[in-house]
């Protein structure tokens, strides 16, 4: 408890999914946590609840209901921690296209819907990366990590555009990896297996590939939301310093068959 105390996890996209499973561990080892979410108040009853569970920890929680792709969303939200103290970036943004390149016209993929998906899922980390730097954020030691997936390899009808937002991710991870070193920053993706999260139930024909993935995978079920944010847990602890540049996969061996 006492590693992270007064150290902050900025996670965003942490209202759901990895991201809240992520926040919700780091809570549990004493990290504040700052979420940056885009929810209708419809939806924030169940999220509430996750707020105030974190919060019986004894840690700091801020939640910022805002959009994370704008500038002045990022200036005011990083402004509103202390210096030096982010220990963790985590960028769990899903908002991307799920248009097929071959549909009627009206459901077709656009090169708009390729550059909103890239920058949603992708530059976006980037930006909040040079931000933090700009304004003295990041903590000695900090971590920099966002979210990609077997899709950046493999191809599913529907995920061209964010195929293509994890192969710019994890292009920029290894040239942040090398760049921000020097900055006592290290830098890396977590690839999680197939998940049950809302973004990936988005995904069309996502019961099928639900059962493929249980069938690949030699434990034969899926990655929980738990498993991946155990492995982030791991990467924020002193002894994961030296793992930098890499892309770390979360599957229980499923992407190996």
């Amino acid at each position: 408890m006492e590693e992270f105390k007064n150290q902050w996890a900025l996670i965003l996209g942490g209202s759901s999914g990895l991201g809240l499973a992520t926040a919700k561990k780091l809570a549990s080892e004493g990290m504040n946590i700052c979420i940056v979410h885009r929810d209708r108040k419809s939806n924030l009853k169940e999220f509430e609840e996750h707020l105030r569970q974190m919060k019986s920890l004894g840690v700091s929680v801020k939640t910022f209901n805002q959009d994370a792709l704008k500038r002045d969303v990022r200036e005011n939200i990083i402004k509103d921690l202390p210096t030096h103290s982010v220990r963790i970036l985590l960028h769990s943004i899903a908002k991307g296209s799920l248009k097929k390149m071959n549909a009627p016209k009206d459901e077709l993929l656009t090169k708009q819907d390729i550059e909103i998906t890239i920058h949603a899922m992708a530059t976006s980390w980037y930006e909040w990366t040079q931000t933090l730097i700009e304004h003295q954020g990041f903590a000695n030691g900090a971590r920099n990590i966002a979210f990609t997936s077997e899709g950046n390899s493999r191809v599913w009808p529907g995920y061209a555009a964010v195929s293509a937002a994890k192969s710019v991710l994890e292009a920029l991870m290894r040239n942040m990896a090398v760049e921000l070193a020097p900055l006592k920053i290290t830098t890396n993706c977590v690839q999680a297996g197939t998940t049950e999260t809302p973004s990936f139930l988005a995904i069309p024909g996502s019961e099928k590939l639900v059962e493929m993935a249980k069938h690949r995978n030699p434990h034969h079920r899926l990655t929980t939301p738990e498993d991946v944010a155990n492995a982030v847990y791991l990467l924020c602890k002193k002894e994961a310093d030296w793992i930098n540049g890499t892309i770390l996969k979360v599957d229980g061996g499923e992407s190996l068959r």
